[in-house]
C-alpha cells in the first residue's frame, strides 16, 4: 500500500481521538442502541481481550504542581481486526467487556472512509449530543447551588 493511500485511510488524530472519547464514555448499552439504526459493523476477530485490569491514576497538587499517585482505576481493553486488516482498539473505564469489544469494532470500522460518514452520523454524533446534554444538565444543577460571597468579591 502506498504512503498516499495509507494517509487517506487514516483519519486525523484529533478526529479519531474525538470519536474514541465519545464511544468510550457511551458504554455497551449506548453503543448497541445507536448501532441498531446504523449500517452493520463488519465481522471482526479478537486480537486481544476484552481484558480487565488496573491503571494508576496520577494527579498534580494544585492542578499544576508536583505529580502524585492518586490511586488505581479499573479499565477494560480490547483490540480487534477486521477482514481487511484494519485494527481497532478501545480502553474503557470499568468492567464493560461487551462495551470494550463494541468500541474496538466501531473504531476499526470508523477508520474505513466509505463507512465513516454513515457511522459518525448514526452512532457517534447522537452519542456526543447526549453526552453534551448530560454535561450541561450537571452544570446547570451545580450552578443552582453556587454560593457567592459578596464580602470577598467587593474587597478585590
Amino acid at each position: 500500500m502506498s504512503v498516499d493511500v495509507e494517509q487517506e485511510r487514516r483519519p486525523a488524530d484529533d478526529e479519531r481521538r474525538r470519536w474514541m472519547g465519545v464511544i468510550a464514555r457511551a458504554g455497551a448499552a449506548g453503543i448497541a442502541a445507536r448501532l441498531a439504526d446504523a449500517p452493520p459493523l463488519p465481522p471482526h476477530t479478537r486480537l486481544r481481550g476484552p481484558e480487565t485490569g488496573l491503571v494508576m491514576v496520577r494527579g498534580r497538587a494544585g492542578g499544576d504542581g508536583a505529580p502524585f499517585n492518586l490511586g488505581e482505576m479499573t479499565v477494560t481493553r480490547c483490540a480487534v481486526r477486521l477482514g481487511d486488516g484494519t485494527v481497532g482498539h478501545a480502553y474503557l473505564a470499568g468492567r464493560d467487556h461487551r462495551g470494550a469489544e463494541l468500541a474496538a469494532a466501531l473504531d476499526a470500522a470508523l477508520q474505513h472512509p466509505p463507512r465513516r460518514a454513515a457511522l459518525l452520523a448514526a452512532v457517534v454524533e447522537p452519542l456526543a449530543a447526549e453526552q453534551a446534554e448530560a454535561r450541561a444538565a450537571t452544570a446547570r444543577k451545580a450552578a443552582a447551588t453556587r454560593v457567592r460571597f459578596l464580602a470577598m468579591e467587593t474587597t478585590r
